[in-house]
């Protein structure tokens, strides 16, 4: 069984929801206290074994580029005033052996187009599929719990929670077969179902280890709900011929492409902070008591 060494980063979006704060910098580039959302989906990869990071860009995307690119003036300067920390945080954001490359998708068509666009760098092996807006933190890593997974069983496997029933329109939402704790067979997905529609509440999240036969159905497939290609509609179609498993992770996911989600990671990963925790938590406590006095 090939183990999973590629990861598709789809960064071509636009990031209406957060504008104007998007409009002229990339949405994967907001930061979740000092750390932009990409890093964060990037180190998680890594964790996993992952080696070759491929990302699907479009345009206003080029600082996604120079953040994990080498910064020789920045370096001199930090070297220059004895800033050895963060000299050595900024040298070591990919650690050797891992590589990036990028291709552009130059219509919005949707993530399956997205994904699609990273073909000739995946080839015929099993790939990652991440997106930067979906933050997890997690003990494990995610993308690790699902490579081990995957080691074990093969197949593609798709990472999914449970969502609120009245939320279901929101994501793709899996039909599935329990086979053991958090893991089962899916049967069927379907994407972004009303709650009357909807077959589960197990909605699908972004993260995703697929079958490069993902691939042949993406090419031939017509765009489905909002006239774009939809991965979710591959996948419904792949698992007719392969095992396509739903694995419930465990973790904490935060929706960091809504604005209530990314202040709650903020929020939550500052509390987590080595150098900041303690100072932020005071302040937090100072405007609770405030608010109540």
């Amino acid at each position: 069984m090939q183990k999973v060494t590629k990861a598709v980063f789809p960064v071509a979006g636009l990031g209406t929801r957060f504008l104007p704060a998007t409009k002229a910098s990339p949405k994967e580039m907001l930061p979740i206290v000092d750390k932009p959302l990409i890093q964060y989906a990037v180190e998680e990869a890594i964790a996993a074994g992952i080696t070759d990071m491929i990302f699907v860009t479009g345009r206003n995307k080029r600082s996604i580029e120079d953040h994990f690119d080498k910064a020789f003036e920045l370096e001199a300067e930090l070297q220059a005033k004895g800033k050895t920390k963060l000299l050595k945080e900024v040298r070591n954001l990919l650690p050797e052996g891992v590589t990036c490359a990028y291709v552009r998708q130059a219509e919005a068509l949707g993530l399956g187009h997205a994904v699609l666009c990273a073909r000739h760098l995946v080839g015929e092996q099993p790939f990652a599929v991440i997106l930067a807006d979906d933050l997890i933190d997690a003990k494990m890593p995610v993308m690790k719990q699902m490579a081990q997974v995957h080691g074990k069983n093969g197949g593609s496997v798709i990472a999914v929670q449970n969502v609120p029933k009245e939320q279901t329109a929101s994501y793709g939402i899996a039909s599935v077969e329990r086979i053991s704790a958090g893991l089962s067979k899916m049967t069927a997905i379907v994407e972004k179902p009303s709650p009357k529609e909807a077959p589960s509440t197990l909605g699908v999240v972004g993260r995703y280890i697929l079958s490069p036969r993902i691939f042949h159905f993406l090419q031939n497939l017509r765009p489905g709900a909002g006239r774009e290609i939809q991965l979710t509609d591959a996948i419904g179609r792949l698992m007719r011929e392969e095992s396509v498993y739903a694995y419930e992770f465990e973790g904490r996911r935060y929706d960091c492409g809504s604005k209530i989600g990314y202040l709650e990671a903020t929020v939550d990963l500052a509390l987590q902070h080595a150098e900041l925790a303690d100072e932020f938590r005071a302040f937090l406590e100072t405007k609770r008591t405030g608010a109540k006095s």
